[in-house]
């Protein structure tokens, strides 16, 4: 394969995954310039190894794999600017026209990290349990137990939610 092949094939797959590497990025940290750099630092790493990449079907799971290390090596980097009180409004995401919306996230965001991020990589990202055991470091069927448990929880929540509203 020539270079240009490979900058071409590099630069399809840039296009093609960018944003869903920004919104798995921005769920990861909350922070818009944050997820940037972390989509631009994964996008850097991959073009390194690009040439490793054995099958191009699989280059999602293997840039979304980079994305999660390369947010695991900020923090071991140094460790995260406390907020200060207020935030600057440019930062904040987009408001949901819905209270459904906000209380769904509020449900998604009680769930242990080991249910919810499976969880947001299938929902979000649109992966197979198989995939998404490669990016977490696990096997299959230990996804497909975290997304059971998770769906089990999310009934629950909402399940209580539903009894709360009901009884104000």
């Amino acid at each position: 394969m020539s270079a240009g092949d490979k900058t071409g094939e590099f630069e399809q797959v840039v296009r093609a995954y960018s944003a869903d590497l920004y919104r798995y990025a921005y769920w990861l940290c909350r922070n818009r310039h944050q997820a940037e750099d972390l989509v631009q630092e994964a996008f850097a790493r991959a073009w390194k190894g690009w040439a490793d990449l054995r099958e191009a079907a699989l280059a999602k799971a293997w840039l979304i794999a980079i994305l999660r290390n390369e947010h695991a090596r900020s923090f071991s980097r140094k460790r995260p600017e406390l907020a200060s009180g207020e935030a600057d409004e440019s930062e904040l995401p987009p408001v949901p026209s819905f209270e459904a919306g906000i209380e769904t996230a509020q449900i998604v965001n009680r769930l242990p990290a080991a249910y919810r991020e499976p969880l947001v990589l299938q929902v979000l990202g649109g992966f197979s349990c198989s995939e998404i055991a490669g990016i977490i470091g696990t096997s299959a069927g230990a996804v497909m137990t975290r997304l059971t448990r998770a769906r089990q929880a999310l009934r629950e929540q909402y399940t209580e939610a539903g009894k709360r509203r009901v009884s104000k």
